[in-house]
């Protein structure tokens, strides 16, 4: 295991907000010390069983944490989810049959052990607790905090505000939710931004029963991939989990190019220090391109074979470039047999792509001519030309070789 020390960068990486620093150190030293790991908790709602790359920021943020050696404990809401959590919604959620919430578990599980490590995972329903609290333990549960302390939750207080029905049993969500930390002696909980009221619920339902407070950790929202709006299978911005490695890679190369190194951060396991790399690499003006080509490997690596994503290469590559080849583009006959790319330099000249055969020589050396997309250099000068290959003349002038065949 490594110190905690080493830890901290590393759990840390990506993080939008950690409540707090000075105590996780502390859990860390403890754990090390006893070399006993840290419980770490998280809580999924059962009504939406496809996960995409915004959902797995915390999966990845859990499996960095199994790396280092702690256990994770997924915390399927099968009895909360009857209630519904009405996070973010201006109305209180439908709840969940017993059957919706079985099936969309099951599916659930299928996705997040293609990120998470099975064997340092245990998996369990908060019913195995909620179902068995008698009504007495209920009033003293819900007597831990107050009304007003429950609409300081954003969807409440404008619900409450907007006049619109806020039902008794939804302010249970979050005490029952709490109430699963105080189960499990959780030393960490992480979720997303939007998950804030909820999870600092938790510290403070632990130490009304006089646990050790939980860590509370806070995973930035991952825009999709039009860069604005928070990754969402409904805008149709979204890079699924399960989707085939050429649509993945695809989608990857697609985002923009202001968001390389916070996918790098969120969507990757790569260390902090080889993110500081890429960083530096940026500043240097190395071609965004270029590094979204190694993100968009790295990514659908975690979710596929080392063959699929050979195969998912080959295909952006051909699907590339075909889009970057316009289909009306004028067409140089090339009589001479074994004609090489140096012999059509006077019939360029002629179309007027190029003003002098000197100039040519220029461009060259420039990087600015392209054979079939690949850069040509002086030695490639002698290269044979075949029937239909496309030269890339500075940025805009395509040519295809038309051979004159008998």
């Amino acid at each position: 295991m490594l110190t905690p020390k080493e830890q901290m960068p590393i759990i840390c990486k990506g993080v939008h907000t950690l409540v707090n620093e000075e105590e996780l150190f502390e859990k860390l030293k403890k754990s090390y010390e006893k070399n006993k790991p840290l419980t770490i908790k998280l809580g999924l709602d059962p009504s939406a069983p496809d996960i995409h790359l915004g959902h797995a920021v915390v999966l990845r943020k859990i499996k960095q944490m199994q790396n280092l050696g702690h256990r994770a404990v997924i915390i399927i809401g099968d009895f909360t989810g009857k209630i519904g959590d009405p996070t973010g919604k201006s109305k209180g959620r439908v709840a969940l049959t017993d059957e919706q919430v079985k099936e969309n578990a099951k599916t659930y599980c299928e996705q997040i052990f293609k990120i998470l490590d099975i064997a340092k995972t245990e998996v369990r329903f908060n019913s195995e607790w909620l179902s068995k609290l008698k009504f007495e333990d209920v009033i003293k549960l819900a007597a831990t905090t107050t009304v007003a302390r429950m609409l300081e939750r954003d969807d409440f207080q404008k619900r409450y505000q907007n006049q619109t029905p806020i039902g008794v049993h939804e302010f249970f969500y979050p005490l029952m939710q709490a109430y699963d930390s105080v189960e499990l002696k959780a030393d960490l909980e992480l979720g997303g931004t939007d998950q804030t009221f909820n999870i600092l619920m938790g510290r403070a339902l632990q130490k009304s029963f006089s646990q050790d407070q939980q860590i509370a950790m806070f995973m930035p929202i991952l825009e999709g991939l039009d860069g604005i709006e928070k990754m969402s299978k409904s805008l149709g911005n979204y890079i699924g989990v399960s989707e085939p490695s050429e649509v993945m890679f695809k989608k990857v190369m697609e985002i923009p190019d202001g968001l390389i190194i916070k996918y790098f951060e969120l969507a990757t396991d790569e260390h902090p220090d080889q993110i500081e790399k890429i960083k530096a690499e940026l500043d240097r003006g190395t071609n965004p391109r270029d590094i979204k080509y190694r993100l968009a490997k790295i990514v659908t690596a975690l979710y596929h074979t080392s063959e699929d994503v050979e195969k998912a290469v080959e295909y952006y590559e051909a699907a590339f470039r075909k889009k970057d080849i316009p289909d009306d583009i004028p067409e140089l006959l090339i009589e001479k047999q074994d004609a090489a790319i140096g012999d059509s330099v006077l019939q360029l000249i002629e179309m007027g792509f190029v003003k002098s055969k000197s100039e040519f020589i220029r461009l060259v050396n420039q990087g600015g001519v392209q054979l079939n997309r690949e850069k040509v250099t002086l030695e490639d000068l002698n290269r044979n030309i075949a029937n239909d290959d496309v030269i890339k003349i500075g940025k805009k002038h395509f040519v295809k070789f038309k051979k004159f065949i008998i």
